[in-house]
């Protein structure tokens, strides 16, 4: 086959077959070979992208590019539907679900399923980071993050979703935002089947089970298995509460807690108890609730037997025995062992009364107060 200039391409020369002569020195798929070759030399790159700059060396290497621009996605995971560019790509996706990590570390035990992570740890034995950022010094190993963190300081958002407006900084970042689309869970706990889209969240998962809590607060010697547990608990040591209630002056540190706090006013209960009628405004008192059907207690109290279906009421009654009250007024000396006390406490610092009856408008500053009140109504 010829091309419109007359001469062949150099892919369709190097194509041969069984027996057709093509390793007797004076055949032209020897002479192919020999101007490949060359190419890996000089650096000859003939096969140009006619929408970019980009060259090559070999037609293959051109077509997988010119994907980049038509979006063009040919090759399929039968696992979980996800779509690559590239046979590679897909190799290396397919790798999340077998597990497989063909590249090992030659002096630890250290194995990853990309070439470019083992060359990432390998800077770990050596301590080389030759690419420096000329805004902010931060330096790194490997050329590709110095590319990622220059976005940090432009904005710029390369990856597109092909399915929304959603945009990212780096690549791994998108690949965790399409999983959403597909919802596609390939990380799995082994010790209870919990699955998740994201590593992280496996990791952090985990720690429910060994008890780590790598996370420690500079301040007092509190510990979290999580980063946002942590900056939830600095809070305290704060003060900062930037989300306040329009309906009563409440304030909170965190986001969530005000949408949990607003349910108090609305009367909302989004989770059902699949079992009963029962409903609930929190799903952590929902998840309480339901060991009433199924009966279990799996945290024991090695003091004095106590047993309790939550880990955090575990937490709670063992201060019972230590004496421990880590939640502290910032305001005065008062400190508790729950957080919940905490928060009660603190009302008679700001005289906010976040606690109302539905019947007759009279507000507590505690939950206990309320409680005593209702019986006005019930008798």
């Amino acid at each position: 086959m010829e091309d419109s200039s007359g001469e062949h391409s150099l892919e369709e020369e190097c194509v041969g077959h069984p027996g057709n002569g093509m390793d007797h020195p004076g055949h032209p798929g020897n002479e192919i070979d020999s101007r490949r070759r060359m190419i890996t030399h000089t650096g000859e790159k003939p096969f140009k992208c006619d929408q970019c700059d980009y060259s090559a060396s070999r037609k293959s290497h051109l077509e997988q590019h010119v994907a980049k621009h038509t979006g063009e996605k040919p090759y399929m995971c039968g696992e979980c539907g996800h779509r690559a560019t590239q046979k590679s790509d897909l190799s290396v996706h397919m790798r999340t679900h077998t597990g497989e990590k063909p590249y090992k570390c030659d002096r630890c035990d250290y194995s990853a399923s990309q070439k470019g992570h083992l060359d990432q740890h390998l800077m770990k034995h050596s301590g080389e980071k030759p690419y420096m950022c000329g805004k902010c010094g931060y330096r790194t190993a490997k050329k590709q993050h110095l590319s990622q963190h220059l976005r940090t300081h432009t904005g710029e958002k390369p990856y597109k979703c092909d399915k929304c407006d959603y945009s990212a900084a780096q690549k791994s970042t998108l690949d965790q935002h399409v999983i959403k689309h597909t919802g596609e869970k390939p990380y799995m706990c082994e010790m209870c089947g919990y699955r998740t889209a994201k590593k992280s969240h496996l990791t952090e998962h985990v720690r429910i089970h060994t008890g780590e809590k790598p996370y420690k607060c500079d301040r007092c010697d509190y510990s979290a298995a999580t980063k946002t547990a942590l900056k939830q608990h600095v809070a305290i040591h704060t003060g900062e509460k930037p989300y306040m209630c329009g309906e009563c002056g409440y304030r909170t540190a965190q986001k969530s807690h005000l949408s949990k706090h607003m349910r108090k006013h609305t009367g909302e209960k989004p989770y059902k108890c699949d079992q009963c009628d029962y409903a609930a405004a929190q799903k952590g008192t929902l998840d309480q609730h339901l060991m009433k059907h199924s009966g279990d207690k799996p945290y024991m109290c090695g003091e004095c037997g106590y047993r309790t279906a939550q880990r955090t009421n575990l937490s709670q009654h063992l201060r019972t025995h230590t004496g421990e009250k880590p939640y502290k007024c910032d305001q005065c000396d008062y400190s508790a062992a729950q957080k919940q006390h905490l928060i009660d406490h603190q009302t008679r610092h700001s005289g906010e009364k976040p606690y109302m009856c539905e019947k007759c408008g009279y507000r507590a500053a505690q939950r206990p107060t309320l409680s005593q009140h209702m019986k006005t109504h019930t008798g």
